[in-house]
């Protein structure tokens, strides 16, 4: 499959890749604009967008107008059944296996599946994990799930393991949007110790040398989006795409 097949290349090529996530609930249009430009020119290696409710109606455009403007792939990041588009790249699949409800688990998966069949997006099937980060999330509260405790690395352990014995092709770790602090380094690297599928680590990054410490702990992806929805456009973009691209030279 493209969109996947390339993201493996860019992480070893690279050595961890750097994705912007970009919610049509919290950006304007000429921010979100102005952040594709430093996207595409200062070094991230695609644009996420979604959102966990979507109530501006604008996830088609927000869609089409980044493709517009973009190189790099636009991923949609699904908080629902809704956020579906012809016109994305890929989609990330997601299952929230962390949590026990049944329809984040699989139940809205067969809706969505003929319609993404029929469209042609594709499909990257992701294990999906929401980590203790000292306050609710959004994800916690829409999808009615328990965050698994950042002291319980084994537990997340057990079930990223599941997930790649059932196929799944990432793993994604999630502290949430405005996260109190980041998912602890100890905890990615029990992670990536027992499993061989790239890890996907977002929320609560905020310095371009956190982001680096992910990698180092075993982060195959950085996911960066409200810290940038704040400062809008800018030359964080740069710092963050050279702290994650550690291998030299890339």
């Amino acid at each position: 499959m493209g969109v996947y097949r390339d993201i493996l290349s860019i992480i070893e090529d690279k050595g961890a890749a750097f994705f912007v996530l970009i919610d049509p609930d919290r950006s304007k249009e000429e921010d979100y604009l102005a952040l594709a430009d430093f996207c595409q020119n200062d070094g991230a290696d695609a644009v996420l967008v979604g959102s966990s409710i979507l109530i501006s109606h604008t996830f088609e455009k927000v869609i089409k107008d980044l493709k517009k403007v973009l190189e790099i792939p636009v991923i949609i990041f699904p908080g629902n059944t809704m956020q579906i588009s012809k016109d994305a790249d890929a989609i990330l699949f997601l299952s929230l296996i962390s949590g026990r409800n049944p329809n984040h688990l699989f139940g809205d998966h067969v809706l969505a599946a003929p319609a993404i069949k029929a469209i042609g997006l594709e499909p990257i099937s992701t294990g999906y994990m929401l980590i203790e980060s000292g306050k609710t999330s959004s994800v916690e509260f829409m999808s009615n799930t328990k965050p698994i405790p950042s002291d319980k690395p084994e537990i997340a352990k057990a079930h990223a393991l599941a997930a790649e014995y059932m196929g799944m092709k990432l793993i994604y770790l999630e502290a949430g949007s405005g996260a109190e602090y980041p998912i602890p380094d100890s905890f990615i690297s029990e992670i990536r110790d027992y499993i061989t599928l790239p890890i996907v680590v977002g929320g609560g990054i905020r310095r371009p040398e956190t982001a680096s410490k992910k990698v180092e702990s075993g982060a195959s992806i950085v996911v960066i989006g409200s810290l940038f929805e704040k400062l809008g456009g800018n030359k964080l973009i740069k710092e963050f795409a050279q702290a994650i691209h550690y291998k030299k030279g890339k």
